[in-house]
């Protein structure tokens, strides 16, 4: 054997490892965090459904930003769509930021608000105090949600606090609050005639209290220290109308707060980041998922 075979050899030889390094890393399975290590407050059983977890997707190494987003799937407040879990925190990680799919009790399980509340602000709070772990910016963790999870997020960017400095659980000593919002064709507002009637049911139960109705119509709880937002629906949706994110838009106007909001012609309901529909390949990523990663660097949050 020559010298220069060897050579050549041993450079496959690296070469073939480094290959089944990178597929055993592509292949390996997302973490599972559990958000109480014990029973949930408000659990109504031990099923899977009753504790609440986050699925850890890590930022690609080479683009990591140090930004972290927690998801809440939609679903109507009575399941939680893949697509818009998994779906969004590959595509999120594969451009440097780290993505968190939140697994929150839902109302076709029994519960009501504000135990999906408890579960999203819990979930801020666990992502932030792990910042170091996870190698994250504390400052840069912000929400995301499509339809009813679009509703579980939008209530994050309106009802957060700073924690609880005497808390005997160190996770309850960090705020809640989002560093920004992004908002799928969310269900926003609790209002008859606006609202997503099943998202609405599952959440407060068929004949609820009118003063937790206007709680939950969030686009009646934005203030000044409302995080920036990235909102966009499309014309063509029936199930949850542009109108709740118009009326959140124009609140977030109304006191100051930055955002950016598209209305796209085409798209159904629950498209998430493509269906394949109306001319768009479902390989391909619709425009807003290119335009939030615009938004994302022209805040510098992103490189």
């Amino acid at each position: 054997m020559t010298s220069a075979f060897r050579v050549w050899t041993s450079w496959l030889l690296v070469i073939a490892l480094s290959v089944v390094g990178a597929t055993a890393m592509a292949d390996e399975a997302p973490s599972v965090v559990r958000l109480w290590t014990n029973e949930a407050p408000g659990a109504l059983g031990q099923a899977d459904h009753d504790i609440p977890t986050l699925t850890v997707y890590p930022a690609n190494p080479e683009k990591a930003s140090g930004m972290g987003i927690v998801i809440c799937p939609g679903g109507g407040y009575g399941g939680l769509a893949g697509h818009e879990g998994e779906g969004y925190a590959k595509y999120l990680a594969a451009n440097g930021v780290s993505g968190f799919v939140l697994r929150y009790r839902l109302g076709s399980k029994g519960y009501r608000h504000p135990v999906m509340w408890q579960d999203v602000s819990r979930a801020m709070r666990t992502v932030r105090s792990r910042a170091d772990e996870w190698k994250l910016n504390p400052k840069m963790i912000g929400v995301m949600g499509s339809s009813a999870g679009g509703h579980l997020a939008s209530t994050m960017v309106t009802h957060f606090d700073a924690g609880k400095a005497d808390a005997t659980d160190p996770v309850e000593c960090v705020s809640s609050r989002p560093d920004f919002g992004v908002l799928c064709y969310a269900v926003i507002s609790m209002e008859d005639g606006v609202t997503h009637g099943g998202s609405k049911r599952n959440l407060l139960g068929m004949t609820p209290d009118p003063a937790l109705v206007e709680l939950l119509s969030n686009e009646k709880q934005v203030t000044k220290d409302t995080p920036p937002c990235f909102v966009w629906s499309t014309g063509e949706d029936k199930a949850v109308p542009v109108e709740n994110s118009l009326r959140f838009v124009l609140a977030m106007q109304k006191a100051g707060v930055a955002y950016d909001f598209h209305v796209y012609q085409k798209g159904s309901h629950g498209i998430g980041l493509s269906d394949g529909k109306n001319g768009v390949p479902a390989n391909d990523v619709h425009p807003w998922g290119k335009d939030l990663l615009y938004w994302f660097r022209q805040n510098g949050w992103l490189k």
